[in-house]
């Protein structure tokens, strides 16, 4: 690479060129996503590097007539030829505008594979063969190039805020498409996502449960199997408009989505693109991803590593189990667990019972049946209370006025002084100790039927 004379002028030069037409070559780290301007046309801003200037970096702005004129860049790290662009500098920051008329461009692969073709290109762009030097001079440099973060200065998804955006360094676990011309994409860094205060809408029916998941089914086992145990899965939204950003979304990669949008529903957090949302490229060895790789490595190496953030290092009193001395595990390990029959000691919170009437909590003869749905920071269930359990939860049959006091602890129910519920007043359950159980119901479906029961657990709070 330092033997090649350039004829074009590399990034670090020409940020310097003010008002001046250039023309460059760069690697794309970081894509925007189309966006309408307040007239016609189309943007994309792209962020570029070259060995010259690979911290900083060169924006550009990249107007056309219509979305699909537009740079469709098939992952980050790819070469673009950039031609007669205008640098232009504005409140101190530098960045580039690629005119709709009168500039050019071209994309080729940033791995080397024998191949300098560009896959796509402005109308009446002309490859020069010394062009393909410089191409091939960017490839070998980005072969040993790795993009170097401070991981202080990026959030993780327990700082996340509802309604506030964050940029999140994070792992692409799983991509899908969840209807027509919209996606899904679950991201994970390691780190438990803060847990959502609750509505106060306790009368879920036996028909309309709390959602385990905010996709429309659930994922087959063989991809949930892939999923870490310890940490939040976040689901982000690509809605029909932004799909074409979906190609740089790749599984198994590191990827830093700057300005998402964090929401909740249903007290699960998911993720939003917006307008003003980037992908940038993030190598599996730079500081920011081995950071988050070295807390994992530690939080599962640590008996108490699957216990939740948020309560660390012990759960609320307001429950106790049978036998204290067993491991603790996450939901995720739950549902991943490879036998479909198993034993399980959880710290979970209780966001929903049904029925919520305590009246209606065992039968005319004393059977206890209710369903309560959990989680934790890896996942939701339906866990049942049943029988000789419940029985054992609930310690026998006590009043009324008790089973109200027991319900509202274990649900986060807000009371006054008198002990009376707090019309809308949003819930916080305590997160406690229980033991679970894996089951299934139907010998000929065993894993389609599985369920969970709640055992050898007893509400003391």
């Amino acid at each position: 690479m330092e033997n090649y004379i350039y004829t074009y002028p590399r990034v670090a030069e020409a940020v310097t060129l003010i008002n001046q037409k250039v023309t460059l070559f760069g690697s794309v780290i970081e894509v925007g996503l189309p966006k309408k301007t307040r007239g016609t046309d189309w943007i994309r801003t792209v962020k570029i590097i070259d060995e010259s200037d690979c911290k900083t970096g060169l924006s550009v702005n990249i107007f056309a007539s219509t979305m699909e004129s537009l740079p469709q860049i098939l992952a980050l790290g790819d070469i673009i030829h950039l031609s007669r662009i205008v640098i232009k500098k504005d409140n101190g920051k530098v960045n580039a505008v690629f005119y709709k008329s009168g500039s050019l461009f071209a994309l080729y692969r940033g791995k080397n594979n024998g191949d300098f073709l560009h896959y796509q290109c402005s109308p009446g762009y002309h490859a020069r063969a010394h062009d393909f030097k410089c191409v091939s001079a960017l490839q070998n440099w980005l072969a040993d190039f790795h993009l170097d973060d401070d991981p202080r200065s990026f959030m993780s998804m327990r700082d996340m805020k509802e309604g506030e955006r964050a940029s999140l360094v994070s792992k692409v676990l799983h991509i899908c498409e969840v209807a027509e011309k919209k996606w899904m994409v679950f991201i994970w860094d390691g780190t438990d996502s803060p847990p959502i205060n609750i509505d106060s809408n306790l009368e879920y029916g036996w028909e309309n449960p709390p959602p385990l998941q905010l996709e429309p089914l659930p994922l087959p086992r063989d991809v949930l199997r892939a999923f870490p145990t310890v940490g939040s899965v976040l689901r982000v939204m690509i809605d029909h408009g932004n799909e074409k950003v979906v190609p740089l979304i790749i599984t198994g990669k590191w990827v830093k989505f700057l300005d998402i949008l964090c929401e909740v529903r249903e007290g699960l957090w998911y993720g939003v693109l917006t307008p003003s949302t980037r992908l940038r490229y993030v190598s599996n060895e730079s500081q920011i991803t081995l950071a988050r790789k070295k807390a994992y490595k530690i939080r599962l190496s640590s008996k108490l590593g699957r216990i939740p953030y948020i309560c660390f290092p012990r759960p609320s009193p307001v429950t106790e189990v049978d036998d204290k001395d067993v491991s603790f595990v996450t939901l995720m390990d739950v549902l991943t667990h490879s036998e479909v029959t198993a034993k399980f000691n959880c710290i979970v919170r209780v966001v929903a019972a049904f029925p919520w009437q305590v009246q209606t909590y065992f039968s005319d003869d004393g059977t206890y049946g209710i369903r309560l749905t959990i989680e934790d920071p890896t996942g939701r269930i339906h866990a049942y209370l049943y029988g000789e359990d419940g029985e054992k939860f609930f310690d026998g049959h006590p009043s009324m006025d008790v089973l109200i006091k027991k319900r509202n602890k274990l649900l986060g129910v807000a009371v006054d002084d008198d002990g009376k519920e707090i019309m809308g007043a949003l819930r916080n359950p305590p997160w406690i100790q229980c033991f679970i159980k894996s089951y299934y119901i139907d010998v000929n479906n065993k894993w389609g039927s599985r369920n969970f029961r709640i055992f050898g657990t007893k509400h003391v709070g």
